[in-house]
């Protein structure tokens, strides 16, 4: 290799707690010294024994995003190296929370320069110290500039570092907000372990309010115990889940099987639908829930039997996901939602690998048959076989509707046959909903919901009549269904 870039570490408080051979090349190695920032104590410290350097301070003024502040750095770096061998020097370790380190490791190869990563005390052994934390209990050391929500491990003791100003402050503190109440207690540590040492506890309202934030800052979340806190995770869920099918759970649960589970999935996802229905966001919420505990209680009777679990069936979902979104994950084309489908169904295919026997069966038997019949034609459509415009379609409307009053002639076996023809209009009039790109199971919905609205209207005028449903003709009852349609219920 040619010349060489050494990264050394100035440790996380001040001169004292600098070990002896990085205090050397500071100051007497003879090779240009470079600083991501001087704004750490020891430099100050330093400066009075002589130290000279250039600083990469500047750089962070440049810059919108801390990624084009590390990627200059490295280059800046790289570049010098080309001519001579240089120390960079970073707060902490130079292997812990320094971007501009990893990138210097990737590209220096490339480059045919040489890193080397020499000494340096972390943050992380100041701040248990000072903190007083054992770090085999679990933490998490996260990054403030990068911080999201789905990181998080709330049962752990997180540590975010690199919480330079108060814009990062007040990232992290809405990131935090996504998980944890307003109120929970996180304490700010500056220069842990140095004579300039601050430890602050603050709620986590208050995280980005009138608070000393550094270069030297770093914020720390202590593991949740509460349980109501606990309620978002999905780790809590699935546990709650297998303690009501384990040996001291719910006798209900416990009995469950795939089998007696099926029309709980069906009797929730139709509730799903009702919310939607009535733009009950509250309601929705509840009910995607019962759906979601379906789901669960089937993943932990998979588990129970040594068959699959929950972990299983997210893999394959997020697996599908991918693969038959070529045009988001991939180089794949897309250029609106109907080419979406036709990727997606032409990818299925071949998932599938032999043709099937039919393109029917993709639709299932367990659909209610008003739906099962409008996605039968639309696969038949797929093909052709189907009709170019409206009218025959209205066509067999007429000549089904005129076959099924035919069969209407009184006798037993009449009315076997007008059952028939009565599937054959109803399948009739799907097709006519479909040519008219209306949902035959939507128009139905909201059919029998002006019939209910109605009927009430109905039931309470006869209520106020004093008198009951028998006593009231049938023309009456006629008299205020047309009053109830003409307020327009």
């Amino acid at each position: 290799m040619g010349n060489n870039i050494e990264i050394i570490g100035l440790g996380a408080g001040d001169l004292d707690q600098l070990p002896v051979g990085v205090y050397k090349k500071l100051l007497h190695s003879g090779k240009p010294l470079c600083l991501r920032t001087k704004e750490h104590p020891v430099v100050a410290d330093l400066e009075k024994e002589g130290l000279v350097y250039t600083s990469f301070d500047a750089v962070y003024e440049k810059h919108d995003q801390f990624e084009a502040v590390y990627e200059e750095i490295a280059q800046t770096l790289l570049v010098k190296a080309e001519n001579e061998s240089v120390i960079y020097a970073v707060p902490g370790h130079p292997l812990v929370a320094e971007r501009a380190v990893q990138l210097l490791l990737e590209y220096g190869p490339k480059k045919n320069v040489d890193i080397i990563i020499g000494g340096g005390q972390s943050f992380i052994d100041a701040i248990f110290t000072s903190l007083k934390i054992d770090p085999v209990e679990g933490f998490q050391l996260l990054d403030g500039t990068a911080l999201q929500a789905s990181q998080l491990q709330i049962e752990q003791h997180i540590f975010i570092s690199q919480v330079y100003d108060q814009f990062i402050a007040s990232n992290v503190k809405l990131t935090l907000m996504e998980k944890l109440p307003d109120d929970y207690p996180v304490t700010i540590v500056t220069a842990a372990g140095s004579s300039q040492e601050v430890i602050q506890q603050v709620p986590l309202y208050e995280l980005d309010r009138n608070v000393t934030i550094n270069n030297l800052t770093s914020v720390y979340i202590p593991p949740v115990q509460e349980e109501s806190i606990l309620l978002k995770n999905f780790a809590k869920l699935r546990e709650i889940i297998a303690v009501l099918r384990g040996p001291n759970g719910c006798p209900w649960d416990k009995e469950q099987t795939h089998e007696s589970l099926k029309r709980y999935l069906i009797e929730e996802t139709y509730e799903v639908i009702e919310a939607i229905n009535n733009e009950d966001i509250d309601n929705l919420v509840e009910e995607l829930g019962d759906v979601l505990l379906q789901v669960m209680l089937h993943a932990q009777i998979g588990e129970d039997d040594g068959y699959f679990s929950i972990d299983d069936i997210i893999e394959v979902l997020s697996a599908k996901m991918i693969r038959r979104h070529p045009h988001v994950f991939g180089t794949g084309k897309a250029a609106n939602a109907d080419e979406v489908v036709q990727n997606w169904q032409e990818i299925k295919n071949q998932e599938k690998g032999e043709a099937a026997a039919s393109l029917l069966e993709g639709v299932s038997k367990a659909q209610p048959n008003l739906l099962r019949a409008y996605e039968m034609q639309k696969k038949a459509a797929k093909v052709g076989f189907d009709w170019q415009e409206i009218t025959p379609a209205l066509e067999k409307v007429k000549e089904e509707l005129d076959e099924f009053i035919a069969e209407l002639d009184g006798t037993d076996d009449g009315l076997v046959r007008a059952k028939q023809e009565f599937g054959d209009l109803l399948f009739a009039f799907v097709n006519v909903a479909r040519f008219l790109k209306l949902h035959p199971e939507e128009a139905l919905f909201e059919t029998n919901e002006k019939f209910t609205r109605r009927f009430h209207y109905v039931e309470k005028m006869v209520q106020a009549s004093g008198r009951s449903f028998a006593e009231h003709t049938l023309d009456q009852l006629d008299l205020y269904w047309d009053e109830a349609k003409t307020k327009g219920l």
